[in-house]
């Protein structure tokens, strides 16, 4: 996907690719809004305490992703190319894409964004050849982890992030080519 942006249905979505010159304050805010449900059970999710560096940085890591309703971002996802550097054996096979900092601002959620987000990961992913796409959550998000049961992932493994005060299980998906039918 370019610069530009595209729509994603009549309700006024867009979704286009963040640039150098974001409010990452505000991206940031909009985490920490989306990951409050899970520190409020105690779930030190990166994305619930992390400034606006580390927003950044973390974007820099792939291509980041924002759905604007007028213009303002009501949600964000990071889709990661395979091979990257990680403490995760999953994150560094160069055929496992994945993605990050997925979140939709709680006033905004169960409208489909997070949905067209994945999709636009997903397909990034399988752009870049991937065989799969892998995510992480803790493992007592079940709410989330449901959530992406449904859409196909598996967990496959787990991992202590040096960040977070749970263990996380990482949840992967084939990637399946999609064929067009003439």
């Amino acid at each position: 996907m370019s610069e530009q942006e595209h729509k994603v249905d009549s309700s006024g979505v867009a979704i286009r690719r963040a640039t150098k010159n974001e409010q990452w304050s505000a991206i940031t805010a909009l985490l920490h809004r989306a990951y409050a449900v899970h520190a409020a059970r105690g779930l030190r999710f990166y994305a619930s305490y992390q400034d606006e560096n580390v927003t950044r940085e973390r974007a820099d890591e792939g291509e980041c992703y924002l759905a604007l309703i007028d213009s303002v971002v009501v949600g964000t996802v990071t889709a990661l190319p395979g091979g990257r550097k990680s403490e995760c054996s999953w994150y560094v096979r160069p055929d496992v894409a994945s993605m990050g900092q997925l979140a939709v601002d709680p006033a905004f959620q169960h409208r489909g964004i997070g949905t067209s987000l994945m999709d636009l990961a997903e397909g990034r992913a399988r752009e870049w050849g991937a065989r799969q796409i892998a995510i992480d959550t803790s493992e007592h998000a079940t709410d989330l982890i449901t959530l992406y049961s449904k859409r196909g992932y598996k967990i496959v493994d787990s991992i202590s992030w040096p960040v977070t005060n749970y263990r996380s299980v990482i949840l992967a998906k084939s990637l399946q080519p999609h064929h067009d039918h003439a």
